[in-house]
């Protein structure tokens, strides 16, 4: 099932609309799905900046020190 999409307006440099149509057409992949593709890889590589559960690996032993 796929998820519901939402539309928003981003604003991009010729250059990255030129590459972007250029791999449109090689591809036939529509560009809102490279544009997806790409934010999926930027929240990945901030994963540990988002809310979620506790890296259980990390050491959190500076994170709260005692007053």
């Amino acid at each position: 099932m796929a998820s519901k999409k939402m539309t928003t307006t981003v604003y991009i440099t010729e250059e990255q609309n030129q590459m972007l149509k250029e791999l449109n057409r090689r591809t036939k992949v529509p560009v809102a799905e490279f544009i997806r593709e790409g934010i999926d890889l930027v929240i990945d590589k901030h994963r540990s900046k988002l809310p979620g559960q506790l890296d259980l690996t990390r050491d959190v032993s500076h994170d709260n020190p005692k007053s």
